[in-house]
């Protein structure tokens, strides 16, 4: 029978790193540990960083104390939606939507009513400062990314790759199916904090029509 329980694995001597099955479960458990963190049920803790299939706690005072509690925690959905939620306004007329929308069997405009339905959650971040991989999409909608990568991809551009959306905050190289554009500033350094995308944070992107987003 398949132990339930996530495993929890030490990290040096301050921090421990728990393994899950996928994101959906990281984004629960992270959730779940902000929660019990901000209602003082959690011992204490530096630091924690979701990722793809782990959680990582660092300046962890009581490892054992902490190992106690992951052990039993059940996070549930509600959990994962907790997060302040962020509109995106995008123009949707991105480079490969028209291919997206013919890998999902729709018109583009199809294509652009079924990206802006779900309200999504930013799994974790990485890749560039302010960039979150969201989920959200529903799993039939997963796109592989480009064979041959773009060598710049402009600031702002809403893509599509895997299970993930998200936005680039910077220009950059980049392999992503492009849907449209943003003039949201995803990344800040004179902003507190810089990113305006967290792990938690909810995010719905709204269509706009016209050539400004």
């Amino acid at each position: 029978m398949t132990d339930p329980r996530p495993a929890v694995r030490p990290v040096g001597e301050h921090a421990l790193l728990v393994e899950l099955a996928g994101t959906a479960e990281v984004t629960a458990l992270y959730g779940w540990l902000r929660e019990r963190q901000a209602a003082g049920e959690l011992p204490p803790v530096g630091e924690i960083v979701p990722a793809a299939r782990t959680v990582l706690l660092d300046g962890v005072a009581d490892p054992d104390a902490l190992t106690r509690v992951l052990r039993t925690a059940r996070p549930g959905p509600a959990s994962a939606a907790s997060g302040p939620l962020v509109e995106v306004p995008t123009v949707y007329d991105g480079a490969d939507l028209a291919e997206v929308a013919r890998r999902w069997g729709v018109s583009p405009e199809a294509a652009v009513r079924i990206h802006t339905e779900p309200e999504y959650v930013v799994a974790f971040c990485g890749f560039a400062p302010g960039f979150g991989y969201l989920t959200g999409l529903p799993p039939r909608y997963e796109v592989p990314r480009r064979a041959t990568p773009r060598s710049s991809v402009p600031a702002g551009s809403v893509a599509l790759a895997g299970p993930y959306t998200g936005v680039y905050p910077h220009p950059s190289p980049g392999g992503w199916q492009l849907l449209g554009r943003t003039a949201l500033r995803l990344w800040d350094a004179t902003r507190t904090p810089p990113a305006l995308l967290a792990p938690g944070t909810r995010v719905r992107f709204t269509p706009l029509r016209g050539g400004t987003a």
